[in-house]
């Protein structure tokens, strides 16, 4: 119609969010090592497509050297678009040639970029509304909320990379990031996007380092 204001690329996005958060998204993947419930790529995709479309919006992902990207285009609008970046990552997967190890890290990032983008979080109210557990609070309830966007990324990508340490059994590797973040806001908020096993594990790596530089003050 003549004269009908368009929907900005940002509101058709907001928007976005708010129609798959309104939606009852189940986890079907399921990580061994750790014992946790986590969004596959199918397991939302396609509600996203058909939301993009419904919005008059398309996502389109991008590999180079050094980084993924999604670019979200406003297809009402041409030459609108909004990007969302990730460093690009290895793998190593026991068994796998290189192109195998590359397209699961293609897949992988192409999973949190869409999570980025539509703000998917994986520990949400879904779980904590299910009448088979009891809903408990801690400190760090609402840490990741409280976070500037910018914030609010880096803390769900170092809770991500410290969970992909954990997965792959590099508990060292894991605790080194999260030992060596220098904000606290973030990671505070990190922490409250780890399941329990890896916080204990985190926890009882940082206790064991404590009690061997006391030994060696001791010494001195």
């Amino acid at each position: 119609m003549q004269g009908e204001k368009r929907m900005s690329l940002h509101k058709k996005l907001q928007e976005g969010r708010i129609r798959l958060q309104a939606m009852k998204l189940e986890k079907t993947g399921f990580n061994k090592f750790s014992g946790y419930n986590y969004f596959k790529l199918a397991d939302f995709l396609p509600q996203i497509q058909t939301i993009c479309y419904e919005l008059g919006m398309c996502g389109v992902v991008s590999f180079d050297s050094d980084r993924a990207s999604l670019i979200i285009h406003d297809t009402d609008d041409e030459g609108k678009c909004i990007t969302f970046y990730s460093p690009m990552s290895s793998a190593a997967l026991k068994g796998s040639h290189d192109v195998q190890n590359l397209g699961a890290v293609e897949t992988y990032l192409r999973r949190y970029l869409w999570v980025n983008a539509f703000e998917i979080v994986e520990h949400d109210a879904i779980d904590e509304e299910s009448g088979s557990k009891k809903k408990t609070h801690s400190a760090t309830d609402g840490a990741l909320a409280s976070l500037e966007h910018d914030d609010r990324t880096a803390a769900q990508k170092l809770a991500i990379a410290i969970q992909l340490s954990f997965s792959k059994k590099e508990n060292e590797a894991g605790y080194e990031l999260y030992a060596k973040e220098t904000d606290a806001d973030i990671r505070v908020a990190a922490w409250s996007l780890l399941d329990s096993k890896i916080r204990s594990a985190i926890k009882k790596m940082k206790s064991d380092i404590d009690d061997f530089n006391n030994q060696i003050d001791e010494k001195s």
